[in-house]
């Protein structure tokens, strides 16, 4: 079997078992989050052997002349020796230039980056702090019209990093981050046709970003934006997207609350049934999923059997470290 070598140590791997899966086996605590290939978050330098193709799917040419893959895609055919990137060949750094909080779990961060960086709306990020902690946020800015970088970030009960990034992240400090990823973005090759959004807690965020970008290449057909939290207070973005459908007669936004009496002005239900019940026939459409993971994988289900393709269902599950 093939041998996983890390910081000089080797690794006995075992049948058809990923370099990730290796190295996990074997206590050695590496970055990483989804296990998809989708975050990059897991992301190594091959020092000695070769890596397999799938391995290097979606990464910038750059990073494969330099030998970078995904651990989690690497089912390795011989011997590899690894190590963590090298940060100025993926890492950039990026100032923290205004941090806001939008309800009592929600803050917003905006970033500013040494060198430009270019990306789409809906696109994600990789931060990590000094500690080493790397996780995935999605952009809700939009590009073409925002000077910085804004990511919003949720408390969660044991987040280390969402923790730190609150309490500790001030304004004039610095992060590394890395990217950007993601294909779940607007393409303006259809303006006509419809699209709907479907996000929980801030899933919103990168559905924030691609609703503007589509009204910003002006989008004629309809989006429903719907967004999804078990309370009112967690409708963090609510009066904004309430002006923002206001101004643009083709938005309809849909504040859906699953936990209480959502009471006049709200939708009372989980956002992705409400969805679903309200557009029946999906045939045509354009859809974006993002939130929880168990969320997104049964709407992409429901809704290809309401008609939409699987190449029109973009997808952006939310995951988090196993460690």
């Amino acid at each position: 079997m093939p041998e996983i070598i890390y910081k000089g140590k080797a690794y006995p791997g075992e049948q058809d078992e990923t370099v990730l899966d290796t190295l996990c086996r074997h206590d050695v605590h590496v970055p990483f989050s989804c296990r998809a290939g989708n975050c990059h978050t897991c992301m190594l330098h091959c020092l000695e052997g070769e890596v397999t193709t799938a391995s290097q799917d979606n990464l910038k040419p750059a990073l494969k002349l330099l030998n970078y893959f995904l651990p989690c895609q690497c089912v390795p055919t011989g011997d590899l020796e690894v190590d963590l990137p090298d940060e100025e060949d993926v890492y950039v750094s990026a100032r923290l230039v205004e941090k806001q909080q939008l309800s009592p779990s929600v803050w917003r961060f905006s970033l500013e980056a040494a060198v430009p960086v270019f990306y789409h709306a809906g696109q994600f990020l990789n931060l990590k702090n000094d500690q080493g902690w790397v996780r995935s946020y999605s952009l809700a800015s939009l590009p073409t019209e925002d000077e910085a970088m804004e990511i919003q970030v949720k408390r969660m009960p044991d987040g280390e990093m969402s923790h730190w990034l609150i309490d500790e992240f001030s304004p004039g400090m610095h992060i590394e981050i890395e990217g950007p990823h993601g294909h779940c973005l607007y393409t303006n090759d259809s303006p006509q046709r419809s699209i709907l959004c479907i996000g929980t807690s801030t899933g919103l965020a990168p559905l924030i970003g691609i609703v503007r970008d589509a009204l910003h290449q002006g989008h004629s057909g309809d989006i429903h934006l719907y967004h999804g939290v078990r309370t009112r207070e967690e409708l963090y973005l609510h009066e904004s997207l309430k002006d923002m459908a206001a101004q643009h007669d083709n938005l309809h936004y849909h504040a859906c609350v699953s936990g209480d009496d959502a009471g006049e002005g709200f939708k009372h239900g989980r956002a992705s049934e409400l969805a679903l019940e309200e557009h029946p026939d999906l045939k045509g459409w354009q859809v974006f999923l993002c939130g929880a993971p168990e969320m997104v994988q049964k709407t992409r289900m429901k809704a290809y059997l309401a008609g939409a393709t699987m190449n029109d269902i973009s997808a952006d599950a939310f995951t988090t470290p196993e460690h």
